[in-house]
């Protein structure tokens, strides 16, 4: 049953990333506190959290503490343990639950959950050990990319296979349990759709942004995507589709391939706030932060307006430096930092927002700045 949590009560955020800090300020702003479950003693969502619990997330006893001074619990990644969670859906009020982190945890739980709401997805094929992905890449066209089930990020946890005598590179991804290889895409564009839906199935999206990876780590979303809007209504529609059938509460990010004839096809699923959302924060009425508190808390949506074309460009390891010698050139920049300790080289520390009135321009000053001037694969 959804209960209306209030400000001066306590939301609980198991993680200490820089999702969790931006969760936290949004529902500092009206008035919640922070109760923070992290390993690291100095988490950037810690160093704002009015308690901060230091300890493993499988911790139980963890766990009960963290149920045991918030009133509503949700979570800022999705790689935690789904037992662990279970039970703290048995003690205290999670109303994401834990099946959504059991579906997208697992590639081949997620295709399948796909497929039943209804979305295109890649064709694919499930191996559970390399030998059966000998026997069964016949049924696929090269190119064709192999994934772990479980686990992989950023690029992390796969191999593109362009021939059968590639075929070998896969094979240590088996070392971690069953994989998925899927069919390449030729898709011109990519796109996110981070939807929002509260426990009374109302829901809300947020201005569909584009999205420009370097090395498998997300670069730049430009807001709005430049597609067209037969090409939006389908990923809405999509994203619609994926969140009425899982009956999700909270924030679902839908990362989309545009096809050529400007159809879309969902690749993958994030139950959280997303990189790609992160631009809303300056861009929009309500950050995705905003209405995530509000969806767990159990209050209505804001219905998402952009304020203006919008450019979020990522900060890595790598930028911080020249960023910081130079912001003061950027008038028009807004800075996050994530209060990182340290910057390593392709770490997430931080992102750029530009709101502009002329996309392009925005996009020839992060060129012409230098700060992102490293060369990278695109991919």
């Amino acid at each position: 049953m959804m209960k209306t949590i209030l400000p001066g009560q306590t939301i609980g955020i198991i993680g200490g990333g820089q999702l969790g800090r931006m969760m936290a300020l949004a529902a500092k702003e009206a008035g919640f506190k922070i109760a923070v479950l992290d390993p690291a003693m100095d988490s950037p969502a810690g160093q704002i959290a009015n308690v901060q619990l230091i300890a493993p997330y499988n911790d139980i006893e963890a766990l009960e503490e963290l149920a045991a001074v918030s009133d509503v619990i949700t979570y800022e990644f999705e790689n935690i343990d789904v037992e662990g969670l279970k039970r703290l859906c048995e003690i205290s009020y999670v109303p994401q639950g834990s099946d959504l982190i059991r579906i997208t945890q697992n590639r081949v739980a997620e295709k399948e959950e796909l497929t039943k709401a209804g979305v295109s997805v890649a064709k694919y094929i499930v191996a559970e050990s390399y030998a059966g992905l000998l026997e069964k890449s016949s049924s696929l066209d090269y190119p064709f990319i192999v994934k772990t089930a479980r686990g992989g990020y950023d690029g992390k946890g796969q191999q593109t296979i362009t021939s059968q005598a590639e075929l070998k590179l896969a094979e240590p991804l088996f070392e971690n349990g069953v994989c998925v290889a899927e069919q390449f895409v030729d898709f011109t564009k990519e796109i996110s759709v981070i939807i929002q839906r509260n426990g009374y199935g109302e829901t809300a999206i947020l201005p569909i942004g584009e999205n420009i990876h370097k090395n498998h780590i997300l670069h730049e979303t430009i807001v709005p995507a430049r597609v067209d809007a037969v090409t939006i209504a389908e990923a809405t529609e999509a994203a619609e589709a994926i969140a009425e059938h899982l009956e999700m509460v909270g924030t679902l990010a839908v990362e989309m391939f545009v096809l050529k004839d400007g159809s879309v096809m969902v690749n993958e699923l994030a139950p959280r706030p997303h990189n790609s959302g992160h631009y809303s924060i300056e861009g929009t009425n309500s950050s995705q932060f905003h209405q995530h508190v509000r969806a767990i808390c159990g209050w209505p949506l804001r219905k998402p307006e952009l304020w203006s074309d919008t450019v979020m460009v990522n900060v890595l390891g790598q930028h911080v430096a020249p960023l910081t010698s130079k912001i003061a050139q950027y008038p028009n920049w807004s800075i996050h930092l994530y209060g990182k300790e340290e910057a390593k080289h392709n770490r997430k520390m931080g992102h750029v927002t530009i709101l502009t009135k002329n996309l392009e321009s925005a996009l020839n000053e992060i060129d012409a700045s230098g700060i992102w001037t490293e060369k990278l694969e695109e991919n």
